[in-house]
């Protein structure tokens, strides 16, 4: 199963629509959620529990005037929004994530609508139509003709998306260039690999960074409103609020096309791949290395990696994160201490230099097995592999 995500074209009419129906799934789970506190302690299972508010919802608030609102919106949102709380539960119940919280306004936006009458043809060109919702112009064309039935749209900073599951098989490669790599992660140098190649992180994530800053700093006495003491939101603060999440959406979407191109040049090159199990977590506690960091986006390559085993027929190890890759020496197996600040490696053994990231992508390539594990991909609640798709999936 495959996901695609393409941003929707809107007007400022089809926009408001989208908007109603991202307020009506989050008034519906918040109605679900608050009733569900209040007979947690009666007997019965979540599936029963969750019927029988419904039942409510439909059969008593929905007919009271107030609430009339809610029969000129698509039906199918308030279904997949039950749908939404019932799986939060379940998880929560297992032991898989914790208890539902009520959705914000000031969260992103989404909701889920799906066909009644079985899957519906997604067509190639660049309209798509979504089920209860009707017909809308997309910025980049649909890529072939598509078969699904549930639609997701959701709001990002002031773009609207729409994104959809097919069901598909990708058909590996048989042969790749390089047997075996070993690959280095930094901060000074973001991927080092141990055939000498080098990637360097996007210079426009630290350029965005540096802008999203100043815009914060400029802004820092501005009054932002405050719900509780009861001080409006101004419209300077508003529009603030707006280029604060058009900053952040940007960053993220630069991160993310690149983590996924690099990775599938990776999968597409190298059979073996080995990177170091990293401690991201412990490595965030060092406030000067945090920023950068979470800038790069470390995990998100590893997890990325591993999904793709499938698509590209590749294996991707874990060494040890314990094993000293940066501290040994290549060539004659001597190991030394190397502070963070020593960029360069030179052997106390048999005195030979080489930079400290390319002798760690050597030593992670040639490890030793009882040191090295294969990387299993992560799971959804279906047992199938989750993969974050934000544009096409065949990227």
């Amino acid at each position: 199963m495959y996901a695609i995500k393409l941003e929707l074209k809107l007007n400022n009419a089809e926009r408001t629509l989208m908007a109603q129906h991202a307020g009506f799934s989050r008034f519906v789970y918040n109605y679900g959620l608050a009733l569900y506190k209040q007979v947690m302690d009666i007997k019965g299972g979540v599936t029963k529990k969750i019927s029988t508010i419904r039942k409510v919802l439909t059969n008593l608030t929905k007919k009271k005037p107030e609430y009339a609102w809610m029969n000129q919106l698509s039906s199918r949102v308030y279904q997949n929004a039950f749908i939404a709380l019932k799986n939060g539960l379940t998880r929560f119940f297992k032991g898989l994530g914790k208890f539902p919280v009520f959705k914000r306004k000031k969260d992103r936006d989404s909701f889920t609508v799906d066909s009644s009458n079985g899957v519906v043809t997604v067509s190639v060109g660049n309209f798509i139509k979504i089920p209860t919702l009707g017909t809308f112009r997309l910025h980049e064309p649909v890529p072939f003709t598509i078969a699904s039935q549930t639609f997701t749209v959701s709001r990002h900073a002031d773009k609207w998306y729409v994104s959809f599951a097919i069901y598909a098989e990708k058909v590996p490669p048989v042969f790749h260039k390089v047997e075996k790599v070993g690959i280095d992660l930094g901060v000074k140098t973001f991927a080092t690999f141990s055939d000498g190649t080098t990637i360097e992180a996007p210079a426009s994530i630290k350029q965005a960074k540096i802008k999203q800053a100043k815009l914060q700093w400029r802004n820092r006495n501005k009054q932002l409103g405050n719900k509780k003491a009861g001080i409006p939101t101004s419209n300077n603060a508003k529009k603030y609020y707006r280029q604060v999440a058009k900053l952040h959406a940007k960053i993220t979407n630069i991160r993310r096309d690149f983590l996924q191109k690099l990775t599938t040049k990776i999968s597409q090159k190298y059979y073996c791949i080995r990177i170091e199990d990293l401690n991201i977590s412990g490595m965030m506690v060092n406030s000067k290395l945090a920023d950068a960091i979470s800038n790069l986006g470390l995990y998100e390559l590893r997890r990325q990696l591993t999904y793709k085993q499938s698509m590209f027929s590749t294996v991707v190890e874990l060494v040890n994160r314990w094993f000293p890759s940066s501290k040994t020496c290549s060539e004659c197996g001597h190991i030394q201490p190397m502070k963070l600040s020593d960029r360069v490696f030179h052997c106390q053994g048999c005195g030979s230099i080489k930079c400290r990231d390319f002798n760690a992508s050597l030593n992670l390539e040639y490890a030793p097995p009882d040191k090295v594990r294969r990387a299993s991909p992560e799971l959804n609640d279906c047992g199938q592999e989750a993969a974050d798709s934000p544009g096409r999936s065949s990227k």
